[in-house]
C-alpha cells in the first residue's frame, strides 16, 4: 500500500461543496451518529465530514479529530468556529507513532475512517488504537477510495480490523468508495 500522506493544500479541493453531490456527509453519517455521542474522526483534513458530525452529535456530544498535519487542523478549526461548532470539537495533532487518544479509552461510540487508512504505515496499530478507544458495540465506518485502494487491499484492511475486535455488519454503498460498517465485539 502507498503510505504517502495527502498534502495539506489538497484539503481545499476535498472540502469543495460540489463533492456533496456524490458524497453527502449528512446522508452517510445520519444512520450511525446521534445526539450525545462521542465520535472519532482520524485524518479529517479540513473537515468535510467533521462539521456534519458535530451537528449530529449535538451540543451534548463531542467529536475528536486527529491529524498529523497542523495546517489541516487549523483550517478545520477555523471552519468549525465560523459554523458555531468549535465547542463540540476536540482537535488533536497526532504523532507518527500514535493518534494520542489513550485518554479516550472505551469512550468512543462512532469512528469515521474515511479515505485515510491506506495512507498509514501501520494499519494494525491504527485499528488497535481505535479498538482500545471504542466502547463495546461502537461502530466504525471504514471507506477507502476505489482510485487508491483495490478490493484486495480493502479486504486486507477489513481482516486487520477484525483482528482488532471489529466485526463486519454491513457493506454500505458510498459513491467511488469501498465501504464497510463494523461493530466492536
Amino acid at each position: 500500500m502507498n503510505h504517502r500522506v495527502c498534502p495539506w493544500w489538497i484539503g481545499y479541493s476535498l472540502i469543495c461543496p460540489l463533492r456533496r453531490w456524490g458524497q453527502n456527509p449528512a446522508k452517510i453519517l445520519a444512520p450511525h451518529v446521534h445526539e450525545g455521542m462521542t465520535a472519532l474522526e482520524p485524518g479529517p483534513g479540513m473537515g468535510f465530514f467533521t462539521l456534519d458530525l458535530a451537528r449530529l452529535v449535538g451540543p451534548s456530544g463531542r467529536v475528536v479529530v486527529v491529524d498529523i498535519q497542523a495546517k489541516m487542523l487549523d483550517r478545520l478549526k477555523r471552519r468549525a468556529a465560523k459554523a458555531g461548532l468549535l465547542d463540540r470539537i476536540d482537535a488533536r495533532l497526532a504523532s507518527p507513532a500514535s493518534m494520542g487518544i489513550t485518554d479516550s479509552h472505551m469512550s468512543i461510540d462512532f469512528t469515521l475512517a474515511f479515505a485515510m487508512v491506506h495512507e498509514l504505515p501501520d494499519v494494525a496499530r491504527f485499528f488497535a488504537e481505535v479498538g482500545a478507544a471504542s466502547k463495546p458495540g461502537a461502530v466504525l465506518l471504514l471507506a477507502e477510495p476505489k482510485g487508491h485502494v483495490n478490493a484486495s487491499q480493502f479486504d486486507s484492511e477489513l481482516q486487520t480490523a477484525r483482528e482488532a475486535g471489529f466485526n463486519l455488519v454491513d457493506r454500505p454503498s458510498i459513491r467511488r468508495s469501498h465501504a464497510a460498517l463494523l461493530k466492536k465485539g
